[in-house]
């Protein structure tokens, strides 16, 4: 039977166990969404929703087996090895968690074709690194790098380029037609559709949508957008209607107005 004074020593120790886990937690907090995942790619990119996950199992999970497990009528050295067994237990749970949140993060944001595409570092087809540009062969650790991709040299690259799409790889994930930005800003241009036909689509969002570019401070006539398809939704990036920089983005699906 369990008496008060014990249950009061589980507690204390349930709590002080939260308490350590929520520091790690922050920390962890702080490397994902500051480095891996920056606004607004922990949305795109589904990293919000995993470390959600980790973050729970790590919380609850640590400090739930030391409640259970915690009794002041054991051998100290017996509860020692328990409680160590549990850290380690955790640690290794939190370390195999961010090592998915890892190869998940968002390594480039790549104009292909026609919309922009986030892609994530399980995305690449990494056989193909040694061969894309010198500068695009390390992938990034610090948010998306902003690509365009380019056409196909030949025939031969044409075909291998169907084939592969039909397989599910597009060459938005292949290192070796990555291109700068720059090179590819004709083509958003191109592609890229007054804000006007945003508004006509979602009538009932341009309250939302005029609140989006008073952050931008910049009026409608000046913007452009096209769609922005990430891991878990699809959004709307705006660009500038004459350079084609990349000045924000909207949470509204931008294939919804095509």
């Amino acid at each position: 039977m369990v008496t008060a004074l014990q249950l009061s020593s589980r507690w204390k120790a349930f709590f002080l166990h939260i308490g350590i886990s929520t520091c790690i937690a922050l920390l962890s907090a702080a490397l994902v969404f500051g480095l891996w995942y920056p606004w607004p790619y922990r949305v795109l990119a589904g990293g919000q929703s995993l470390f959600l996950i980790v973050l729970t199992v790590d919380l609850v999970l640590g400090p739930l087996l030391t409640f259970i497990i915690f009794d002041v009528r054991k051998a100290k050295i017996a509860l020692v090895r328990d409680l160590c067994v549990i850290g380690v237990l955790q640690i290794i749970g939190l370390a195999y968690g961010l090592h998915i949140v890892f190869q998940a993060r968002p390594v480039a944001m790549v104009f292909e074709v026609d919309r922009f595409r986030i892609i994530s570092d399980l995305d690449v087809r990494k056989q193909e690194l040694p061969i894309a540009l010198p500068e695009l062969r390390q992938l990034s650790l610090s948010g998306p790098k902003l690509l365009g991709t380019r056409k196909p040299k030949n025939a031969d690259e044409q075909f291998d380029a169907i084939e592969l799409g039909m397989q599910g790889v597009d060459i938005g994930v292949r290192p070796s037609f990555w291109q700068a930005y720059s090179l590819s800003i004709p083509d958003v241009l191109s592609k890229a559709r007054p804000l006007s036909s945003m508004y006509l689509a979602y009538p009932k969002r341009v309250g939302e949508i005029s609140q989006e570019l008073k952050k931008i401070n910049r009026l409608p006539d000046e913007l452009r957008f096209l769609p922005l398809t990430g891991r878990q939704e699809n959004w709307s990036i705006l660009v500038d209607a004459k350079s084609g920089e990349v000045l924000g983005y909207l949470p509204v699906d931008g294939f919804l107005t095509q």
